[in-house]
C-alpha cells in the first residue's frame, strides 16, 4: 500500500500540468494528541472501563510538496513523515506516520491563501514511552482525515497553519502485566500543523 500512495502522489503531480507549477520542501512543528485511552481490564470478574483524554504535545513533520495552479485555485499535493505525541497520566505514547494530503487552495488576498482537503495516513509504528506496557499495531494501517488552514507565501518562502482531524476510529489494543492492566488507545491524529517551506 506504501507504494501505491507513493505512486498516487507522483501520477498526480505528473497529470496536473500548468503555466505556474512549484516544488519544495517543508517542515515544521505540530502540536496535538490521538484519542481516548481506555482501561478496559476485568478484575475479580468485574468488568471495570476507565476513560481519559490525552494531553497534547509537541511533534515535528518534514517532507515534499508541489503546487499547480488551474484557473485560478491550486492543487498541493504533499507527502510528509510525521511524529505525533501524546501524554496520558501513566505513559507517553508516539505515533509516526507518513501523510499525503492532497489540497485545494484559493489565493483570497495577495500572499494569503486558504487550502482544505483529504489527507491519507500511513501508520509506520506506535509506542508506548515511559511504562512497561506492550501495545499492537493500529486497527488500520492505512485511514483517511482532512486537513484544513491558510497560508502565507513570500516568494519563495511560504508559512503554513493548519488543523488536521481524522473521519474514523483507529484502535491499537495493549496488553499490561495483569489483566486489569489491559487497555486501548484510539489513535486518530487531532492536532494542529505549524509548517515552513521552501520552493525549489
Amino acid at each position: 500500500m506504501k507504494k501505491l500512495m507513493l505512486l498516487a502522489f507522483v501520477l498526480i503531480s505528473a497529470n496536473l500540468s500548468a503555466q505556474n507549477a512549484s516544488f519544495g520542501i517543508k517542515g515544521g512543528l505540530n502540536f496535538g494528541a490521538t484519542g481516548e485511552y481506555e482501561s478496559v481490564g476485568d478484575a475479580s470478574g468485574d468488568f471495570m472501563s476507565s476513560f481519559e483524554d490525552g494531553e497534547s504535545k509537541t511533534g515535528f513533520h518534514a517532507g515534499l510538496f508541489a503546487q499547480f495552479e488551474l484557473l485560478g485555485i491550486f492543487i498541493q499535493p504533499e507527502l510528509m513523515y510525521t511524529e505525533l505525541n501524546t501524554s496520558y497520566s501513566d505513559f507517553d505514547y508516539k505515533l509516526s506516520k507518513i501523510d499525503a494530503p492532497v489540497l485545494v487552495g484559493l489565493n483570497i488576498l495577495g500572499p494569503l491563501n486558504i487550502k482544505a482537503g483529504p489527507s491519507f495516513q500511513y501508520v509506520l509504528d506506535n509506542k508506548i514511552k515511559g511504562a512497561d506496557l506492550d501495545i499492537e499495531d493500529v486497527e488500520k494501517e492505512i485511514s483517511m482525515g482532512y486537513q484544513l488552514g491558510a497560508g502565507l507565501d513570500l516568494g519563495r518562502l511560504g508559512f503554513d497553519v493548519r488543523y488536521e482531524g481524522a473521519f474514523t476510529d483507529n484502535t491499537a489494543f495493549g496488553l499490561g502485566e495483569t489483566a486489569e492492566e489491559n487497555f486501548s488507545i484510539d489513535s486518530r491524529p487531532s492536532q494542529w500543523i505549524l509548517s515552513v517551506s521552501y520552493a525549489l
